[in-house]
């Protein structure tokens, strides 16, 4: 399989080029992931032959991009399986719709003392907004805690069901660990203690098959430029019934129906979530991206993957000195590990000089790192485009690093 997919890398342009001489390998997928040739020119081929705004005029170029605008969001309910359309909101990323829920539920159905249930492996746009909101609706804010594998500790997860929260709110997939959380399961437990369920499908969108209806998941959301998409787009998928009893969450052109200076009259969804001219190309490029995914197919792309994981691993740990950080037996297409008396950041930077591209730090999870006395780590993050010769010269290279050290 590994041998099928390594051609896949030529549709990628960025790989053509040399960094500091040496071939670039690429493993920060869990970062922000690569484009295909198909993205950057469908992006390029709006911007220079067919620009023009959406839902807004009458001419041909306006009316030929609202088409290819609404034929996205069909795109993105389908490929996650939402029951229609109008359920798919167009945001900036991940952070943006995990704050339109965090504002617009919180007006809408938290009252003082009610709770709000995260994890305590969450990436902070998944901790930040719930604090906020809880701070401004005087809610109350709870974390699961996770063993020290990195796993979710569910009996924990049982005990605070029973505060009856209004929401709980977890990562698909840990950024910081590479931990698959059980969120069926999660999600089946929340709703029979009467909770609604966000799942934040950042680091799962591209890795894993995703169906929203198949996990009855309240919300799901994802940013396009982690599914080799653009950045600056992401989706917030909700469930109609949710969506219509939350307020706008912002205020502008689009997202009205009547407008006087007395009073205004909101838009039927999706657009009453999207105020102001959108990110029309993004959105496109965004559809770009699910294509090339969908003419690939999700789980050829996970089984390709969990190859390269399993042959990273296995690798790693043979290396003295080094731990692995985050063992839970199911993970996704990332490794955390630290070494013996060398900081994450040199490592990287020694890697960097030798064309690979790693992540280094917190990752955005300070508590994690709390949690396990470390002040980061370095990670390792794969895609469909990585191949089994980038994981042996990045095993060899940080072999060489350790030595310099």
């Amino acid at each position: 399989m590994l041998e099928d997919l390594e051609v896949l890398k030529n549709d990628f342009p960025i790989f053509k080029q040399k960094m500091h001489g040496a071939p670039l390998v690429y493993l920060d997928s869990a970062a922000t992931a690569q484009k295909p040739g198909v993205v950057i020119e469908t992006i390029n081929d709006f911007y220079k032959n067919h620009y023009g705004t959406v839902h807004r005029s009458v001419y041909e170029l306006s009316t030929h991009a609202t088409t290819q605008y609404q034929n996205v969001r069909e795109l993105v309910a389908s490929f996650i399986n939402a029951a229609k359309s109008e359920e798919i909101i167009f945001t900036k990323g991940t952070t943006e719709s995990i704050n339109l829920v965090a504002r617009s539920f919180g007006q809408a159905f938290i009252q003082p003392g009610d709770e709000i249930l995260i994890t305590a492996m969450e990436h902070h746009s998944n901790i930040v907004p719930w604090q906020m909101m809880c701070e401004e609706r005087k809610g109350i804010l709870r974390a699961v805690p996770i063993h020290r594998d990195g796993t979710l500790d569910m009996d924990a997860y049982a005990t605070l069901l029973k505060n009856h929260p209004k929401l709980v709110a977890i990562t698909h997939i840990s950024n910081a660990l590479g931990t698959i959380n059980p969120i069926k399961d999660i999600i089946a437990m929340a709703h029979q203690a009467g909770a609604k369920v966000l799942i934040d499908g950042a680091q799962s969108i591209a890795h894993l098959p995703i169906d929203v209806s198949d996990l009855d998941a309240d919300f799901f959301v994802f940013s396009g430029h982690k599914l080799y998409g653009p950045t600056g787009i992401g989706i917030l998928y909700g469930k109609e019934a949710l969506l219509s009893a939350m307020p706008p969450f912002l205020g502008g052109g689009d997202m009205i129906k009547h407008v006087t200076l007395e009073k205004t009259t909101y838009a039927e969804l999706p657009l009453k979530f999207e105020a102001g001219t959108p990110q029309i190309a993004e959105v496109l490029g965004l559809g770009a991206a699910i294509k090339y995914v969908n003419e690939i197919g999700l789980t050829f792309i996970h089984s390709h993957e969990k190859e390269l994981f399993t042959h990273c691993e296995e690798a790693l740990k043979q290396i003295k000195g080094l731990k692995i950080i985050g063992t839970a037996p199911d993970k996704g297409a990332l490794i955390s590990f630290i070494i013996d008396n060398i900081h994450p950041l040199d490592i990287g930077t020694m890697l960097d000089l030798k064309g690979i591209a790693v992540r280094t730090g917190h990752h955005c999870a300070q508590p994690v790192m709390q949690y396990f006395g470390i002040p980061g780590t370095v990670r390792a993050s794969f895609a469909l485009y990585n191949t089994k010769d980038d994981i042996d010269y990045f095993v060899e290279s940080l072999k060489h690093v350790i030595k310099l050290f």
